[in-house]
């Protein structure tokens, strides 16, 4: 495997980088799945996250509300919401040349700029070209890519502490795009598939059920928004299950904190995979 360097936190760490295939027309096929967390109590509710697919340019987001914010009345999705309007509405406007990628670093500072609302929010933007993928990310959401039914790659995240994701806002206290990792993963294949998730599924799935899931629908040929719906109604599932021993409850344990079970939160899974 080939390496490529990537500057994180301020540190040089080392990237994996995907080989094969040279450039050509990249087609792609996406699907996706959100639930919120009180969605049982409350039909109504928007909960938290919000995302986006513009297929047109084959790009796609996910923002993760900081659920905090409700102790002071806000509505802790508004801002997520309002972040991924103007992230879509600043990815329109681009107009690169054919052989350009979507700049992902401008469309998140002008998403951001725009957004005025209270509260603050994770985001992850990932856009695919020439079978490369470019991948935005400030906080703990991401996105992890599948190649014959196994991960081939995970995005890192970013936390400055058990719990407490990076997260982009207008509070003082709050993170700016400048903070984001950007990441380039060259060369995605046919076939390859990619899932895109906030915090709900990140801290309630571990790699290898999303592996097993892939593998048992791969017989029948992906249909994206089955598979989304599929991911995130197993990690609902994990969300609810107090006995089970999650990704976030391993994380509590590393931090020296007692957390039985999933992780209540909203979820939200996009996936993608290249069909050409």
């Amino acid at each position: 495997m080939i390496f490529k360097k990537e500057r994180v936190d301020g540190k040089v760490v080392l990237i994996p980088v995907l080989q094969e295939r040279g450039r050509g027309c990249m087609r792609m096929s996406f699907g996706s799945h959100y639930t919120p967390k009180d969605k049982a109590g409350n039909p109504q509710s928007q909960g938290d996250d919000a995302h986006f697919i513009f297929a047109e340019k084959n790009t796609i987001g996910v923002a993760d509300g900081v659920g905090g914010w409700a102790r002071y009345g806000v509505d802790a999705g508004k801002y997520a919401r309002q972040l991924i309007s103007n992230v879509v509405t600043a990815v329109q406007r681009q107009q690169p040349p054919l052989n350009r990628i979507v700049d992902l670093r401008q469309a998140l500072e002008e998403g951001f700029l725009n957004t005025k609302a209270m509260g603050s929010s994770t985001a992850c933007i990932v856009t695919f070209k020439d079978y490369y993928l470019r991948a935005i990310n400030v906080g703990n959401s991401g996105f992890m890519i599948f190649r014959n039914s196994k991960c081939v790659y995970k995005s890192l995240i970013q936390q400055y502490g058990f719990n407490y994701p990076y997260q982009l806002g207008n509070s003082m206290t709050c993170d700016k795009p400048c903070s984001a990792i950007v990441t380039t993963v060259e060369r995605l294949l046919p076939g390859d598939i990619i899932v895109l998730g906030t915090g709900g599924l990140l801290d309630n799935m571990f790699t290898a059920e999303i592996e097993d899931i892939i593998s048992k629908g791969s017989l029948e040929g992906v249909n994206t928004e089955k598979l989304a719906s599929t991911i995130a109604h197993l990690a609902l599932f994990n969300s609810m299950d107090e006995n089970v021993d999650s990704p976030f409850a391993q994380a509590a344990r590393l931090a020296g904190l007692k957390h039985n079970g999933g992780k209540r939160d909203d979820i939200t899974v996009i996936v993608g995979q290249v069909i050409a």
